[in-house]
């Protein structure tokens, strides 16, 4: 399974103890990008299975979290974050930041999360506590995405972990990696004639093709050079209908 991420985003583990998450995250993810709720309890009182210390410890995770995508550094945190309370508060600070979040959930079932934490000295903890966990996650898998969770990642099975590839994607809105040089344009208004003459007179090739009933409106530049709408196109103006028209990308602008 290809489990896209965003370069720049919060990446929530979703699942149970002994899903399998802290695995996982040691696998896919440097040590500097995962904030593990158990460490940071840790932090604060010598003992990560302390349940005392765990308000203090989720201040501590999201101040961490926090500067770490002040830098525009990928987060992820590796809680049980199966509680709608718990996801809340990391959307939250995945709005503050402008990143994007993005849950990959855990589900092989209770019946393994018990085995696993039986095989764990420092996870002697009842049954009703994982019990409790698979619960709320089964509840919370149908609204993740009306939580504002863009990208779900669900792996229900130890095949599908295995199988998972993490594969870091930009941004849709971040064209850092385009090189021109550039032809910036602003407001064309529907002025679509005299956008034309515009380009004809930068250089450019204008050319129209029909493709299953859609005429396309293609420009390149015998130089590579490449224009750049960062204004209204078609909000009035006498071309409205033609600046309508469907534009070949790759050849004509960047977004």
């Amino acid at each position: 399974m290809r489990i896209a991420i965003p370069e720049f985003s919060l990446v929530m583990l979703v699942g149970a103890s002994g899903s399998g998450k802290s695995t996982f995250a040691r696998t896919h993810f440097k040590p500097t990008e995962v904030i593990s709720s158990d460490y940071c309890r840790g932090l604060v009182s010598d003992d990560e299975n302390d349940m005392s210390a765990t308000s203090d410890a989720f201040d501590v995770l999201h101040y961490i979290a926090g500067k770490r995508l002040a830098s525009r550094r990928l987060v992820v945190v590796d809680a049980t974050n199966v509680q709608p309370e718990a996801r809340k508060s990391l959307l939250a600070l995945a709005a503050q930041y402008y990143c994007q979040p993005v849950a990959i959930v855990f589900n092989p079932g209770e019946a393994v999360c018990h085995e696993r934490n039986r095989l764990r000295p420092e996870r002697q903890f009842g049954p009703h506590v994982v019990r409790g966990q698979t619960r709320q996650l089964r509840r919370s898998l149908p609204g993740l995405r009306r939580e504002g969770l863009r990208r779900i990642h669900v792996l229900s099975s130890q095949e599908e972990v295995d199988d998972a590839r993490i594969e870091r994607v930009p941004l849709s809105c971040d064209f850092r990696g385009e090189r021109g040089p550039f032809d910036v344009i602003g407001d064309v208004h529907g002025c679509f004639d005299e956008l034309r003459v515009l380009l004809s007179s930068l250089g450019y090739e204008v050319s129209f093709r029909d493709k299953a009933g859609i005429e396309r409106f293609e420009v390149m530049h015998p130089d590579g050079r490449r224009v750049v709408f960062v204004g209204d196109l078609v909000d009035r103006g006498p071309g409205i209908g033609s600046a309508r028209s469907e534009t070949t990308r790759p050849s004509c602008c960047a977004p």
